[in-house]
C-alpha cells in the first residue's frame, strides 16, 4: 500500500506584525487522489524550486484544481509525498494562502477589515492597522480602506481579495482561477499587479488556469496536466515583465494548446 507523508504549517494565532519568512519550495513524489472510484490524480512528481511561478493548465476534469487543494491543504492525498523546503531547512512548515476566483469578501466589514482577516485573531490594533494599510497600498488600494465590498468593481474587489491572501507575507501563494471572472481589460491589469507584487515579495506562485495566454505571460514555467497526469513540464526562459503580443510567447502557447488539445483527441 502507498504511505502517505505530508508536511503542514501549524495554525499558531499572530500576535506580532507577520515576518516574511521567504519563498518555500515544494516537493511532491508520486501524489494520488481518488474520489470514490474516480482517480483525479495519478502519481504526480513535480518539484517547484523556491520563489518560482508555476501555472498548472489543462482541460476541464485533469486534476489542477485538486492539486492546488492538495497543496493548500484544503484536500488530503490519497497516497504519495509532499513535502516543503524553506532556506536552509530540510522540512519547513510554510505560510500558504489561497485566491479564488470569488473575492469572499466579507459585506459587513470594511475593505481594511477584510484584508484585516487574513493576520487572524489576536493581532495588536496598531499592528493590524500598519500591515493592513501597507498591504492595501501595494494593490494600488490605499483610497479604498474605508469603503464597504458592494461599492468596489469586480477587479477591485479581487484585489481585496490578493491583499488578504498577502498581508501575512506567505511563502506560497495559490491562485485558482483568481482572474477568471474579470472583463479582458481588467484581467490584463491585475495580471501586471500580480506579476509585480509577485517579483517585489518574492513568494512562491502556484496558479491554476484555463488561459493559455495568461500562463505564459506570467509564470516561469507551465505545467500541462491530462487524466491526472502531467504530460508537459515547459519552461517560459523571458524575464519579467513580459510584453503582451511578444511573438516568442506565441510560440509557447501554441506548443501548450497542442499538448492539450492533442491529449484531448488521444
Amino acid at each position: 500500500m502507498s504511505t502517505i507523508a505530508i508536511d503542514r504549517p501549524r495554525a499558531e494565532a499572530a500576535h506580532t506584525a507577520p515576518q516574511a519568512a521567504g519563498a518555500v519550495a515544494v516537493h511532491i513524489k508520486g501524489l494520488e487522489k481518488s474520489f470514490g472510484s474516480n482517480r483525479v490524480l495519478r502519481g504526480i512528481d513535480l518539484d517547484i524550486p523556491a520563489g518560482q511561478f508555476v501555472a498548472v493548465i489543462g482541460k476541464s476534469g485533469c486534476g489542477k484544481s485538486t492539486l492546488l487543494r492538495i497543496l493548500t491543504g484544503l484536500e488530503e492525498p490519497s497516497a504519495g509525498h509532499l513535502r516543503f523546503e524553506a532556506a536552509g531547512l530540510d522540512e519547513a512548515q510554510p505560510n500558504t494562502r489561497i485566491v479564488f476566483q470569488e473575492p469572499r469578501l466579507l459585506p459587513w466589514l470594511s475593505v481594511a477589515d477584510n484584508v484585516g482577516v487574513g493576520l487572524g485573531e489576536g493581532v495588536p490594533r496598531d499592528v493590524l492597522r500598519k500591515e493592513t494599510a501597507a498591504v492595501l497600498s501595494e494593490v494600488q488600494l490605499a483610497e479604498k480602506a474605508g469603503e464597504w465590498p458592494s461599492s468596489l468593481s469586480g477587479g477591485q474587489r479581487q484585489r481585496v481579495a490578493l491583499a488578504r491572501a498577502l498581508v501575512s507575507k506567505p511563502g506560497i501563494l495559490a491562485l485558482d482561477e483568481p482572474l477568471g471572472a474579470l472583463d479582458a481589460l481588467t484581467r490584463i491589469s491585475m495580471q501586471e499587479l500580480l506579476n509585480r507584487v509577485w517579483r517585489e515579495l518574492g513568494f512562491t506562485a502556484v496558479l491554476v488556469t484555463h488561459d493559455v495566454s495568461e500562463s505564459v505571460h506570467l509564470a516561469d514555467r507551465v505545467v500541462v496536466l491530462d487524466e491526472g497526469r502531467i504530460v508537459l513540464d515547459l519552461a517560459v526562459p523571458y524575464p519579467h515583465p513580459r510584453r503582451h503580443g511578444n511573438p516568442a510567447l506565441a510560440e509557447l502557447e501554441g506548443q501548450l494548446l497542442a499538448a492539450i488539445l492533442g491529449n484531448a483527441r488521444g
